[in-house]
């Protein structure tokens, strides 16, 4: 068979008999990953993650998994990138736009200067970064779609509990994942290609509350308001085995780190799920504590996010 695909992973790699070959993960014209090999092959430069190329190849199973043999290899255009590079079902930018809007009606001015300067200044990098570099919304526009679900679901649950901070909640909801623009790296793709070494040594949770800090200084913002933010962004993870140096110690910081929980939960289920017929189950997944997922059939799979205005 014969197909264009993308490379998103490539490791070149010895077999035991000392003949090299590329190790790689293909996402094809569905948008769907899939292992790939091709054998006695020295690569020497030639392919690199990001690339769009044209292949022949054949479908094995591996272990009970589908495996593409590739026995051609070729680059294609860089301008097929697009097509095969997974992306929000929302403009980015509409959406920051969508999210400054609710700043600017904010009645805490305070709030309202910091969150509104931190989102500008690192505006063209949230408009197009993904949220993470494999799980929860490694998509091209992925950092604006989880955020603005958060937000989504801050509304409604300050429905239901009309004593939450309102303002205190969204503006931890908005910059709890500001600052994996300075943690991740992306390529052509769009994609997180890796962690900077700032990503790797101080985290997104200790950079957010340090811009936090930063930006209330420059604007002469100083008190306790300052402070839950920071500890809202520091806290948003849970747990220390999750990367946050403190636990939620006050309701809003509380609901925000379940609701991060939640919506990066409910894109894993979708998106493993989408990928396996009803009435199966999928493999483990290690990041949802390594359980089978089963696609009952009775709804959607794919991932579906309904963005108030």
């Amino acid at each position: 068979m014969a197909s264009f695909a993308m490379i998103k992973e490539l490791a070149e790699k010895k077999d035991k008999n000392g003949n090299g070959f590329l190790d790689m993960t293909v996402i094809g014209s569905d948008k769907k990953e899939y292992p790939a090999k091709i054998w006695r092959f020295d690569n020497n430069g030639r392919f690199c993650e990001g690339e769009v190329v044209e292949i022949e190849y054949n479908v094995d199973s591996y272990k009970g998994k589908t495996q593409l043999t590739i026995t051609s290899i070729k680059k294609a255009s860089d301008d097929m990138i697009k097509d095969f590079v997974p992306s929000s079902e929302y403009d980015g930018a509409a959406v920051f736009s969508l999210l400054l809007n609710k700043v600017n009606c904010f009645k805490d001015d305070e709030l309202k200067q910091i969150v509104s300067k931190i989102m500008l200044d690192n505006r063209e990098k949230l408009e197009i970064y993904p949220a993470a570099y494999k799980l929860h919304h490694a998509i091209v526009g992925g950092l604006m779609l989880h955020t603005a679900s958060i937000v989504e679901m801050a509304e409604k649950t300050c429905m239901v509990y009309p004593n939450i901070n309102r303002e205190l909640l969204l503006s931890g909801a908005i910059l709890h994942d500001v600052a994996k623009t300075f943690e991740m790296e992306t390529g052509k793709t769009g994609l997180c290609s890796g962690y900077t070494a700032g990503g790797e040594l101080i985290g997104h949770l200790v950079k957010g509350a340090m811009y936090v800090e930063e930006t209330a200084k420059l604007l002469g913002i100083e008190g306790k308001k300052v402070i839950l933010l920071e500890h809202m962004i520091l806290s948003h993870h849970g747990v220390p085995e999750y990367g946050s140096p403190v636990r939620p110690m006050f309701l809003e910081a509380e609901i925000l780190s379940a609701l991060d929980s939640l919506d990066a939960t409910i894109f894993e289920i979708n998106h493993a799920t989408s990928k396996i017929e009803p009435d199966k189950f999928t493999e483990r997944q290690w990041a949802l504590d390594n359980r089978k997922l089963f696609n009952h059939g009775l709804s959607a799979t794919e991932h579906k996010v309904n963005l108030g205005e």
